[in-house]
């Protein structure tokens, strides 16, 4: 019994420092190494840690499939949003100088974040959709 009290003490001080850290990998990731798809991986790990310790029914209610699946779609929505924007301006898929023609740096940059974020938010809400139906095959 004491050996499920100290996994639960740790994951609890754990699991926001690694939320916290997919969200620093994401902003971060248009200055430095990273980007959506690793700061989605991070993210979802945090809730395969909450899963493996505190049981699949405690991810389904903090995490419903409803939720996870209306991510999904939110993420894809937002990465070909940006491009189908850009095409609606003139310019081609993703070719973010359309976006703000005065200053195309500042477009870029932007168009990226949100780029990115698209991919952190699918790539997360997926890998969460995955852990969720492989740990309860069979349950139901």
């Amino acid at each position: 019994m004491t050996y499920y009290t100290i996994l639960r003490v740790v994951s609890k001080l754990l699991i926001p420092y690694v939320l916290l850290f997919a969200l620093y990998v994401q902003f971060h990731g248009d200055y430095g190494p990273g980007g959506g798809f690793q700061a989605g991986v991070i993210f979802a790990a945090g809730f395969v840690l909450y899963g493996l310790i505190y049981g699949l029914t405690e991810v389904r209610r903090v995490a419903p499939a409803r939720m996870v699946e209306l991510l999904i779609a939110a993420g894809v929505l937002l990465f070909a949003g940006t491009g189908v924007a850009t095409m609606l301006l003139g310019g081609n898929f993703l070719d973010y100088n359309f976006l703000y023609p005065k200053d195309p740096a500042k477009a870029q940059h932007y168009a990226i974040l949100a780029v990115e974020l698209g991919v952190g938010i699918t790539v997360a809400a997926v890998m969460i959709a995955v852990y969720s139906t492989f740990a309860g095959r069979g349950r139901e």
